[in-house]
């Protein structure tokens, strides 16, 4: 037997000496692991180069998830932003496929959407001068694994931060955006999305999440205040629910412990309103707990079909009693909306309060087609800001979960 042959069964052998997929994903994957951030550029260049592909560019999603901003670095394509709205490379960042542009030389310019767990990173565009399938199967492999060493190395480069920053941001707002975890997750059974607004200068708004086997985990919190005061309320909240989740108690007891370390670390003159959660996949039963905020919507169908009205609690820091727990059987393709008090007590120039109503029927005015659940909180969070007059006075964040069912 051959150094290039292993043993597949009686009298057979398999092949296992390279081909050309195996060669470029190899060399990402074996050169990769080692690699300075800033030196991907020139790797994945390589390799696109070894397709016989060209201009190679990797945008990268700014914070405010209008624009797709151009990592710099060798061997990849300069050049500017562009719009999420109305561009080619913004239709494979929205609809998550990746986007064919003839060119005017003849060639095809292929945008590939940058996906990793369901998390929008950005979007690799390449040029070549045809387009087969076997060429398709290979960049959307390439595109998978590129986005999966963009957010690895993300953990440790200031680099891909800097490209994403647009506008100056807030020292509370670096403090929430390195609290958060992943805008968007995606599996068979549940999709989730969130968006904070405004982005660059965000301070008492978060949120958090888990798969834990088949139960979705989720909250929500609004730290009074603004500035560093309220981050650092929101990240003492975050991080006692963290605690408690990970230590396996109810709804009830991670209320209590949010509860006790916010008085503990502020006082009673302090406080942070939540909204825990907690799905299980499989059936789709929801239950929650409402610590002083906005009732979530239920959406069915793409539109509003109730509030989900419950007892409420005190806020967290107030020292409230053991919380009664809500609940409520979902259908697949169900939608549950959380939002802070910002996206709807904002006032227009008339001095009316926007309000639950007006935020209802932009709701159920989104257009009325299936469309991956990033797109819908990313457009529905736009609509709001344009429709309060582009204002943003205090935070405003809105969070989205969808039970699929539970094939």
């Amino acid at each position: 037997m051959t150094h290039g042959e292993a043993r597949g069964g009686e009298g057979t052998a398999a092949d296992r000496s390279e081909g050309l997929g195996e060669r470029l994903l190899g060399t990402l994957l074996d050169g990769g692991h080692e690699l300075p951030p800033y030196r991907l550029g020139a790797l994945v260049a390589r390799q696109v180069a070894a397709l016989a592909g060209r201009d190679a560019t990797i945008l990268l999603q700014d914070y405010g998830q209008t624009w797709l901003v151009p990592l710099p670095g060798e061997g990849l394509a300069a050049g500017g932003p562009h719009p999420i709205d109305g561009s080619d490379a913004g239709r494979a960042f929205r609809d998550t496929q990746p986007v064919e542009v003839p060119q005017a030389d003849g060639g095809v310019r292929v945008h590939l959407p940058l996906l990793d767990g369901g998390d929008q990173v950005g979007v690799m565009a390449v040029t070549l001068d045809a387009v087969d399938d076997d060429d398709r199967r290979l960049l959307r492999r390439l595109a998978a694994l590129v986005a999966d060493m963009l957010v690895t190395k993300h953990a440790y480069t200031d680099l891909f931060f800097r490209v994403r920053r647009r506008e100056p941001m807030s020292v509370a707002a670096e403090i929430q955006w390195s609290l958060l975890p992943p805008l968007a997750m995606s599996t068979p059974r549940v999709g989730l999305a969130g968006i904070l607004e405004p982005a660059y200068d965000v301070a008492g708004d978060s949120f958090d999440y888990a798969l834990n086997g088949d139960e979705l985990h989720v909250a929500m919190v609004d730290a009074m205040g603004h500035g560093l005061d309220a981050a650092t309320m929101a990240t003492v909240a975050i991080g006692a629910y963290r605690h408690a989740r990970r230590s396996d108690v109810g709804l009830a007891g991670i209320y209590a412990f949010m509860d006790r370390a916010v008085a503990e670390q502020f006082g009673p003159d302090h406080f942070v309103t939540a909204q825990m959660m907690r799905l299980d996949t499989v059936t789709g039963r929801l239950q929650w707990v409402n610590a002083g905020h906005p009732a979530p919507l239920l959406i069915r169908g793409h539109r509003v079909v109730r509030r989900l009205l419950g007892p409420t609690t005190l806020p967290v820091g107030f020292g409230g009693h053991e919380p009664l727990i809500s609940e409520v059987a979902l259908a697949p393709g169900d939608r549950v909306m959380c939002f802070t008090d910002g996206l709807v007590e904002e006032r227009d120039a008339r001095g009316e309060e926007f309000g639950e109503e007006r935020l209802i029927a932009l709701v159920d005015g989104l257009e009325r087609t299936p469309r991956e659940i990033r797109s819908v909180a990313r457009s529905l969070s736009h609509g709001l800001k344009r429709a309060r007059g582009g204002s943003t006075s205090d935070d405003a964040t809105l969070l989205l979960v969808e039970w699929r069912g539970p094939g």
